[in-house]
């Protein structure tokens, strides 16, 4: 058990949100009950979260995507009364980190994506490129050969269990890796420039597929929920067995 507040300190210390500029408030966004015994974790603050996570009697839910986002006007009205309404009733407290939980070394998503399909993520092995340092370049890792992006593609359609996206220019050896999970279309740019072979990320823009035809460097959108799976569960797990915290994700299927 940890008080709930405590709980936010923590995954502050953690996570780090004060050396982030981002679209919505990190940390604490809907108060509870202050005892927390039971967390869920999950990728987005939907109503079939909260719902999941009532059924799980959980104190606590800790998300990627929150409630609130720069640009929203503020009513509490529809899908919004509905999520928070149900939170409230039930004294459930919400904790939404988006740009930290993207970028942690060890537990964040591009770091545990990195890790599931296998690449090479050791310190020293990857670097940063992009806004804020949120791009990951690294290395296909032991034992792995991607002769062509098609291959690559192949490769994360098999561990991610969905359809990629793939804007393969040339038949050529993907060497040198670029990431950065959810909706980093934007930074193709900087991974063209650190140097990259191939980009993974979760979502395509109308002009990613000619920068990547006239640059000749493999654009893979691969789904913004499914590459952006790992960093919530991760940092669950850690922080519930650090504080002896019943854990567990609830994955809501999203085709996006």
């Amino acid at each position: 058990m940890i008080d709930a507040f405590e709980l936010q300190t923590a995954l502050d210390g953690l996570l780090q949100p004060q050396l982030f500029k981002d679209y919505c408030p990190n940390g604490l966004q809907v108060e509870g009950r202050r005892e927390v015994r039971t967390l869920v974790s999950g990728v987005t603050a939907s109503l079939a979260l909260i719902e999941a996570a009532v059924a799980e009697d959980a104190d606590a839910i800790l998300v990627h995507h929150g409630l609130f986002w720069r640009g929203y006007d503020g009513r509490v009205t529809g899908w919004m009364r509905k999520r928070l309404g149900l939170l409230i009733q039930h004294n459930i407290n919400l904790y939404a980190y988006h740009l930290p939980l993207d970028a942690h070394a060890d537990l964040g998503n591009n770091a545990q994506l990195g890790r599931w399909l296998g690449f090479d993520t050791r310190e020293g092995a990857c670097a940063r490129f992009g806004e804020q340092a949120l791009g990951w370049m690294g290395q296909p890792g032991a034992g792995q050969t991607f002769s062509t992006a098609a291959e690559l593609a192949a490769h994360v359609e098999l561990v991610l269990k969905r359809p990629v996206t793939l804007v393969e220019p040339a038949q050529q050896a993907i060497k040198n890796i670029a990431w950065c999970t959810g909706g980093a279309q934007g930074y193709f740019e900087a991974a063209i420039a650190a140097g990259a072979d191939a980009f993974i990320t979760g979502e395509i823009s109308e002009p990613q597929a000619h920068l990547a035809r006239e640059c000749g460097v493999a654009f893979l959108a691969c789904g913004h929920h499914a590459t952006e799976r790992f960093g919530a569960p991760a940092v669950g797990e850690h922080v519930a067995q650090q504080f002896d915290l019943g854990h567990r994700f609830i994955d809501i299927d999203n085709p996006a």
